[in-house]
């Protein structure tokens, strides 16, 4: 039994009529007969008897007209969810990013992303690098925006680098800048209280390592906050910080120095799990993260 035969027989029993039934369906009659004759021989009894004029239904007939009628209802139905998702008209996708890059670049990207996709469902995790990785490798997310880690990341993951992106020192616009120079150099910090991110955070990591290189080990004034916390203890006065450049963007209370040469820099990486089969929604999302960042974003 093929839903085509349902189809045709659906259309023969509500116009009573194998001629009229035809040329609804665009079909020759011959045709028509030949499938109900085969639909009628696979469930072993005959569906429809000849009247003058056109046709009626037999009991067995009239016992798998409704049933017919569901089973094309919920094929249409199945296939037009399937059209939707293909169309994204609707779905799902699921996005981790880091906390300054869902405080920066993340808002922009959602707002193309649903400019031109409504029907989309978001869903945002924010954790650090590391927990984005544990998530892809969990099937937890469809991409995440991570900081490339410089040893590289899992070799299950496939990596797109999108911007580069400075440091820089966070400090209080209403106070003393950090250096009378144009540029601070790390070691100036030394005896500086530093407002520092909580462990698992890639920019503490990357601090401690560059205070260490510069020879001194940071004085901290406040110790294991967020990015909105540490930004917040900063405008308080209470010390100084290195964050991303892009953080600062729309904090007028804050005054950002960029280091001396060599500087530091992180490279921000949009990541799938490699040779995943992504949703039409997710590879969507990827299209507009990477046409986002090379069309709005311009970070040293």
């Amino acid at each position: 039994m093929q839903l085509q035969q349902l189809r045709y027989f659906v259309a023969v029993a509500e116009t009573r009529h194998f001629t009229q039934a035809a040329d609804e369906l665009g079909v020759s009659q011959p045709t028509l007969s030949k499938q109900i004759h085969t639909l009628e021989t696979s469930l072993g009894a005959p569906l429809f008897e000849r009247i003058r004029g056109g046709v009626t239904l037999t009991v067995a007939g009239e016992t798998l007209l409704p049933l017919a009628q569901r089973m094309i209802a919920d094929a249409d139905a199945a296939k037009d969810a399937v059209a939707d998702i293909i169309g994204l008209r609707r779905g799902d996708v699921r996005l981790g990013a880091t906390p300054s890059l869902c405080s920066s670049l993340v808002p922009g990207v959602l707002r193309a992303y649903r400019a031109e996709h409504p029907g989309i469902s978001l869903h945002v995790t924010e954790g650090s690098s590391q927990d984005m990785i544990a998530d892809l490798l969990a099937h937890s997310l469809d991409l995440a925006l991570i900081v490339q880690p410089e040893h590289g990341v899992d070799p299950a993951l496939e990596t797109t680098e999108l911007l580069r992106e400075s440091l820089v020192v966070a400090s209080v616009a209403s106070g003393p800048p950090p250096t009378v120079a144009r540029q601070l150099d790390l070691v100036e910090l030394r005896h500086t209280p530093m407002v520092m991110f909580r462990d698992g955070y890639d920019i503490r990591d990357v601090t401690l390592q560059a205070c260490e290189r510069a020879g001194f080990t940071p004085k901290f004034a406040v110790e294991g906050g967020e990015m909105d916390a540490v930004l917040a203890f900063v405008e308080a006065g209470l010390g100084v910080a290195l964050v991303p450049s892009m953080v600062l963007t729309n904090r007028p209370l804050l005054r950002a120095t960029p280091l001396a040469p060599p500087g530091m820099r992180r490279t921000i990486a949009l990541a799938h799990r490699r040779g995943a089969v992504m949703s039409h929604a997710a590879t969507a999302l990827r299209e507009v993260v990477i046409e986002h960042c090379a069309a709005t974003v311009h970070i040293g």
